[in-house]
């Protein structure tokens, strides 16, 4: 199948003539509305930074059930323990720039660049983008961002500077939208990391499903969710 050329039009083809890879469309912009349109109907950008803005729709697709999230016995008594602090939206820009700084260090490529940094600190902004830090003492060593629609999370990315850090803030994430209610928790791509944790995947046909199920309905403008209406940081 063809991939298609955005244009100034604020419009994707259906996630349905995506690549066998998931690659569907190139170009285009990261405005918010453009951003949030994208989510909305199961899209994601996901480039290198001397590539063009490439959007994915990948089939199967990476997702969690916060009610299947696995706790080995190793990381429960981390948890129990309280070796990490964990919060919510306290520091945005320390966390994305946390997962950009890893995964240079890492040789895993630049595709968090400037522009999609910016990106999401503006969608953050708008109350559509939050943040979990994990905190050892005074040290960020850990945390994850992604984007809040409907009774969906869609992570974003993750990293950690301590053993179990970046698992700890996840753990504890999953632990409050499953409490609010949220039922479906995009994860994209499937990791190890990840599949530990019980993520599974399941056809794109099905995850666009589930995402109309969760109230999210492709829009450039749609309302914050009202299961996460308030900062995550106004959670006791």
């Amino acid at each position: 199948m063809p991939v298609y050329q955005l244009i100034s039009q604020l419009v994707f083809p259906p996630p349905e003539l995506a690549e066998p890879e998931g690659l569907l469309a190139v170009g285009g912009e990261l405005s918010p509305e453009r951003l949030l349109l994208a989510y909305s109907s199961g899209i994601f950008p996901w480039y290198n930074e001397t590539d063009p803005i490439l959007w994915w729709s990948p089939d199967p697709r990476c997702i969690l059930e916060p009610d299947r999230l696995r706790v080995s016995h190793r990381l429960a008594r981390t948890l129990r323990r309280g070796t990490f602090a964990v919060t919510f939206d306290r520091c945005f820009n320390a966390v994305i720039e946390g997962c950009g700084a890893v995964r240079t260090e890492k040789g895993e490529g630049t595709w968090l660049s400037g522009d999609m940094i910016d990106a999401y600190r503006r969608l953050h902004t708008l109350g559509f983008a939050h943040s979990v830090e994990c905190w050892q003492g005074e040290h960020l060593v850990g945390g994850l961002y992604g984007v809040a629609l409907g009774r969906c999370f869609f992570g974003e990315s993750m990293f950690h500077r301590r053993t179990d850090a970046s698992k700890v803030a996840f753990v504890t994430l999953v632990r409050r939208l499953r409490e609010e209610g949220v039922g479906l928790i995009d994860c994209q791509l499937p990791t190890a990391h990840l599949a530990s944790l019980g993520a599974e995947e399941i056809p794109r046909s099905d995850f666009l499903q589930r995402l109309r199920a969760g109230g999210v309905v492709p829009s450039a403008h749609p309302e914050r969710s009202p299961l996460l209406s308030r900062s995550l940081s106004d959670y006791p």
